[in-house]
């Protein structure tokens, strides 16, 4: 089940463009896979903060023995690795060095690692009533997905290295060698599969913490909500949090300030298509293919009594109450 979309930056450098591809292949093809299964929940760009460090995992799945990072990484032409784990890459008829993906994703894994292990009495129930449980005996893994076309010499690369370095169309394949997904019964009856797997509602409970903390790139400072906040200062006293947080909330409430609209569903929030229908202005996601109403509370008073208008190919929201207005397209 895809939990959360890759959210698209207005790119400008072909480096930047190459990379943001890269990452919309990778998403292709777990949404290709992944979308209808009830167990395997992936949360494309996440991004997250956590002991005044901050993070972005460009692909994370949580599935019933734990958690999967893919690094998305786009390289064209030859890719080398050394004894050393040091890489390089050719660009045209020269080599440069570049930093290792796998040191990078590692680096975010141990900080997801440490976030949840903090907050796991709000996430997961205690075993029994009695024992609390936790995310370190769960199964952690990592993998850099690279471009289709690379050349990948993997004759001189560390055998380490190279089990963790897959080609963006054997990446589902990859994926489900580590996850070893059995059925329930299956679960019950095989012994020998000794992995300690999450329930469902604490896979739900997981994805809510992890969704609810997911900071927007997009959000503007006095958008950001009260666990953004408490993630991005932590250990920080949260009353001084709270008091700059409320001197920047007017903010939100100008008048022609976007408003948040994406697919109530599948949770898009840019590829969709504004429609008119039965019941008024509504937007057709492209990618789960559900509507989803254009009308929402009021950003300001929280009021449902709005009007939605069109003028050329803008959208805007406008309360009856209050007067906020909003352009949401």
């Amino acid at each position: 089940m895809i939990l959360k979309t890759k959210s698209l930056q207005n790119t400008q450098t072909p480096q930047a463009i190459a990379g943001q591809k890269q990452e919309q292949d990778v998403a292709f093809y777990l949404r290709r896979a992944f979308k209808d299964h009830p167990e395997v929940l992936v949360i494309n760009d996440f991004r997250f903060a956590f002991n005044g460090e901050k993070a972005q995992i460009d692909h994370l799945i949580i599935y019933p023995y734990g958690f999967v990072l893919i690094e998305s990484k786009s390289i064209k032409g030859y890719v080398e690795v050394n004894q050393q784990g040091e890489w390089s890459r050719s660009h045209g008829s020269k080599w440069f060095g570049m930093p290792s993906p796998i040191k990078q994703v590692e680096l975010q894994q141990a900080l997801l690692k440490e976030m949840l292990k903090q907050h796991r009495s709000e996430i997961l129930g205690k075993l029994l009533g009695i024992k609390q449980q936790s995310f370190g005996m769960r199964c952690w893994d990592h993998v850099c997905a690279v471009s289709s076309d690379a050349v990948i010499n993997r004759d001189t690369m560390p055998t380490a290295i190279s089990e963790l370095l897959v080609k963006t169309e054997f990446l589902v394949d990859k994926l489900e060698k580590i996850m070893n997904l059995k059925s329930k019964f299956m679960r019950i009856i095989n012994v020998s599969d000794t992995r300690p797997d999450f329930n469902q509602q604490e896979l739900n409970s997981i994805t809510k913490f992890l969704i609810d903390r997911h900071i927007d790139p997009h959000q503007s400072t006095s958008e950001i909500t009260l666990a953004q906040t408490q993630q991005i200062n932590e250990p920080v006293a949260h009353f001084e949090v709270n008091k700059a947080v409320k001197a920047k909330t007017p903010a939100i409430t100008q008048s022609g300030t976007h408003s948040t609209l994406s697919c109530k569903h599948c949770g898009e929030s840019t590829n969709y298509t504004p429609m008119y229908g039965k019941f008024g202005y509504y937007i057709k996601c492209n990618q789960c293919t559900k509507n989803t109403p254009m009308k929402q509370a009021c950003p300001q008073c929280q009021s449902k009594n709005i009007k939605i208008q069109k003028r050329s190919q803008s959208y805007t929201l406008t309360c009856q109450d209050c007067s906020h207005s909003s352009q949401m397209i």
